[in-house]
């Protein structure tokens, strides 16, 4: 099979370690991934030393280990000062030249997949917004990886020979997370995340349809949320299910759904996702 096009667990991880340092300014910030109650540090942005990188943080032990098992962010304003955390990491943290440290967890699924940190030099003042914004980074970071492990898990289900295609149930699967992670793009404001987002629904398109010629040509442009609803529709999901995935009223689910069907001339929902994917506008 082709290249799924999704990027690696390492990448989404420096890519969000550099995301928190840019985004909120300050100058080191660092993370890795939870395996077995500890965080090993494997990326790294704007570090002074070395030791930062394969630092291992345990569970319950210093700031991002209080992060982990609580799952919510710790904030040390005077780290070396702290009554609040064990000082394990002194060496590497104060070796560093941290003084302030903010810890992010990174939850997928009610688990801690990951935790961020971004610090400063100097004991400085940690405002709200510098604090909304690491934590905006992690829910970013925690909504790629959810995507990432969803497409994997559904496109291992279509890992067959070549010459026999994908099977109808693989099939089935794929679209279900088509319909899944549309529903997630639509709720995501990070225009470099929706555009990554965009970029696996359109494998997912082409994967599910594999085997399966486009034979209907259509001069006919579905809107996103006319899209969105008639991918769900294609899961013989109601207009109350649909409106509740997509966080709309029914009523407007209903407005959307007649729309396509009559953007393509067709008089029922299940001729108007048949015409969709003739046309290769659903998978």
């Amino acid at each position: 099979m082709a290249s799924t096009g999704l990027a690696s667990e390492d990448d989404l991880l420096a890519r969000a370690v550099g995301d928190l340092a840019s985004r909120t300014g300050l100058p080191v910030a660092f993370g890795g991934y939870e395996v077995q109650d500890a965080v090993e540090m494997t990326a790294v942005v704007g570090s002074r030393t070395p030791h930062l990188s394969g630092l291992v943080v345990r569970a319950t032990r210093g700031l991002g280990g209080r992060a982990m098992v609580e799952r919510r962010p710790r904030l040390a304003l005077d780290y070396r000062s702290s009554r609040h955390i064990t000082h394990d990491y002194d060496r590497v943290i104060l070796g560093e030249g941290i003084s302030t440290l903010f810890a992010v967890p990174v939850v997928v699924s009610g688990r801690t997949r990951s935790v961020l940190y971004c610090g400063s030099w100097q004991t400085s003042r940690f405002g709200e917004a510098t604090a909304r914004t690491a934590v905006q980074v992690a829910a970013d970071f925690a909504t790629e990886l959810r995507v990432r492990d969803e497409v994997q898990r559904h496109l291992s289900l279509a890992a067959v020979p070549s010459d026999t295609g994908i099977d109808a149930r693989a099939r089935e699967e794929l679209r279900e997370t088509y319909a899944e992670l549309r529903s997630i793009a639509s709720e995501v404001a990070d225009a470099g995340i929706r555009s990554r987002l965009s970029v696996l629904e359109r494998r997912l398109a082409a994967l599910s349809n594999d085997g399966e010629p486009h034979d209907l040509e259509l001069d006919v442009r579905l809107s996103p949320r006319e899209t969105d609803v008639l991918a769900c529709a294609a899961l013989g999901s109601t207009n109350a299910e649909i409106a509740a995935a997509l966080s709309l009223k029914e009523g407007t689910v209903k407005s959307y759904l007649q729309s396509a069907m009559s953007k393509l001339d067709a008089s029922t929902r299940h001729a108007a996702v048949a015409r969709a994917r003739r046309a290769g506008l659903l998978p």
